[in-house]
Parts: structure tokens; C-alpha cells; sequence
């Protein structure tokens, strides 16, 4: 299992600003996922030719089961992620954004403001979440336990999550009636 954990930050890609987001979500998923698995970590300017790029050949070309963005999803004139996203996503999967958003206001309104979203390029799912720590950690709270099930079904690397962390989503099977 690969997870890819790509910071898309104009500053902290300069040096300029230190990247907390990254390591913010490293910190979660050590703590959250059980099997063994590597990051690979990225830290890359905004804008929509960064992103797009960064996210090809991490799929395509590293294939890493997992991406994990971070940045870039405001209203902002160089937030420009969600742009990207739809130049690689093969499959939009509008649920993670419409639950990230949701989960988000609880802890601040400003979260309208978030364009987040998540989909699938070939065997890969990749997910957008926020810049800052606390709405991370937050963020993937909200929607991890539908991580490990999507990655089965796009026929990605197999994750095993901390059930005291998050609670697997197991589908229900048809009923025989």
C-alpha cells in the first residue's frame, strides 16, 4: 500500500512557510491505519499545471493506491486544486466533498467556502481536504471509513484501519427475499 500525501502551497513549497499539513496527515494515518503501508510526500506550488501533473504521475506512473491532498481548495485566485482534480479524475465522487463540507461547518462556517472533492483515476482514489491541521484531522474523521471499501472496489492496495479510530464501512449484503 502506497498513500501519497501531496501539500499544494505556493509558500511552503518556497521554504517561506512551514508545512504543518503534511505532516498533520501523516500523523493521522499512522495512528488510524494498521497494515503496513508507505507515504510518499510531495510538497508543490499551487495552480492548476502543478497539480495536475503531480497528481499523473503519482498515478500513472508511481501508482500509489492512495492521494491525499492538501491546499488549495478555497476561493482564493491561486486555489486552483479542484481545477486540477478535474483534468485527471477518470470518476468524481461528489459524496467525499458533500461530507467534508458537512462535517467541517460544525466546526466553522467559513467551510461553505471549500470546494473539496474526491474521485478515481485508474486504480488510485485521491481526496482533497483542507490546509490546516485541526480541519484535517477533522476532515479525515469524516470520511475515512468509506476509504478502505473504495479502494477495494477500484482494485487498489488493501487497508486495515484501527477500529477504535474508525469504524469500517461494510456494506450491507442484498437480502435474499
Amino acid at each position: 500500500m502506497r498513500i501519497a500525501v501531496v501539500t499544494i502551497s505556493d509558500r511552503a513549497s518556497r521554504g517561506a512557510y512551514e508545512d504543518l499539513s503534511g505532516p498533520a496527515v501523516e500523523e493521522w494515518l499512522r495512528t488510524t491505519i494498521v497494515t503496513p503501508f508507505e507515504i510518499v510526500r510531495r510538497i508543490i506550488p499551487d495552480g492548476i499545471a502543478s497539480v495536475r501533473d503531480t497528481l499523473l504521475t503519482l498515478c500513472d506512473e508511481q501508482h500509489v493506491d492512495l492521494v491525499l491532498t492538501t491546499g488549495g481548495t478555497g476561493p482564493a485566485p491561486r486555489d486552483e486544486t479542484p481545477e486540477a482534480m478535474r483534468e485527471v479524475l477518470v470518476k468524481e465522487l461528489p459524496g467525499f466533498g458533500e461530507q467534508l463540507r458537512r462535517a467541517s461547518l460544525d466546526q466553522t462556517p467559513t467551510a461553505i467556502l471549500s470546494r473539496q472533492t474526491a474521485g478515481t483515476r485508474g486504480r488510485t482514489l485521491i481526496v482533497n481536504l483542507p490546509g490546516k491541521p485541526d480541519s484535517i484531522r477533522l476532515s479525515l474523521d469524516a470520511v475515512f471509513a468509506a476509504v478502505p471499501y473504495c479502494l477495494d472496489l477500484i482494485g487498489a492496495g488493501r487497508i486495515e484501519t484501527d477500529p477504535a479510530r474508525i469504524q469500517a464501512f461494510r456494506p450491507t449484503p442484498p437480502s435474499s427475499s
